[in-house]
């Protein structure tokens, strides 16, 4: 499983789109969560991850190939 955490301001659906067509050069049906992101200890000057964020983010990663993708954290999601 490879696991990408939605942190916003860094990574995007771009930088996801990067990581899934990679992803899906490899193997189509590799299991691919998106990870929530909630601010604490010392990154909690950012956002939690939006649910936004986090759908458009699964979007790209189908769009580019993969067939396996879960978003996970589901409950930190604002």
């Amino acid at each position: 499983m490879v696991s990408t955490l939605l942190v916003p301001g860094y990574i995007d659906s771009e930088e996801v789109h990067h990581i899934a067509s990679f992803l899906a050069s490899l193997k189509k049906h590799i299991p691919y969560c998106l990870l929530a992101f909630y601010p604490q200890f010392y990154m909690n000057d950012l956002p939690a991850t939006s649910r936004t964020l986090a759908e458009q983010c699964a979007s790209t990663a189908q769009q580019a190939g993969l067939t396996n993708i879960k978003v996970g954290n589901m409950h930190l999601l604002k």
